[in-house]
């Protein structure tokens, strides 16, 4: 599924009322996928099975953003996050996520779960798009890969300490 999706400017909804539920292994593959999530992303339940998590990912996306998800997951936390995904059209659809780890009986991670509901539009559209466009723009500024990630991931550590707050404590007062 190596296809190169061409991102439009088409957003695609689903219903506030509906959770967009997946689960993936340690390694972010695919492991189960709801039928929401599957009508929302236009990919079948066989065609994500597998997969990285990232066969959504939309290139608007910063990947400090990312960086912070993943690092919060394996340090054993719960996260919410904003996050704008690309359909198997290349339309968009944002979400209000929730990830977690999942753990075996002895506690190691075995893997993750996350529940994604339909965002505030008013938060997406004043907050978190802008901000993410901002965070992009400076990881673009960079050629290398790592550089970029690590620019990336400073300009949101900066903006966090500017509004002397937390990348939780901004989630869920934006979020109320």
């Amino acid at each position: 599924m190596n296809k190169i999706i061409t991102p439009t400017d088409k957003e695609v909804f689903f219903p506030e009322d509906e959770l967009i539920v997946s689960k993936t292994d340690p390694k972010g593959r695919i492991t189960y996928a709801n039928q929401t999530f599957c009508h929302v992303c236009g990919y079948s339940e066989a065609e994500l099975l597998g997969q990285p998590h990232s066969i959504v990912r939309h290139p608007d996306m910063p990947r400090a953003v990312f960086k912070l998800l993943w690092d919060t997951l394996f340090d054993r936390r719960e996260i919410f996050a904003y996050v704008k995904n690309m359909t198997k059209n290349g339309d968009y659809y944002w979400v209000f996520a929730h990830a977690t780890p999942s753990y075996d009986k002895d506690r190691n991670i075995v893997g993750f779960h996350s529940s994604r509901r339909f965002p505030k539009r008013s938060v997406v559209d004043n907050t978190i798009a802008p901000l993410y466009a901002a965070i992009l723009q400076e990881e673009k500024q960079h050629r290398n890969g790592q550089k970029a990630l690590t620019a990336g991931f400073d300009f949101v550590v900066n903006f966090l300490k500017s509004r002397n707050t937390t990348y939780d404590e901004l989630i869920i007062s934006i979020s109320l």
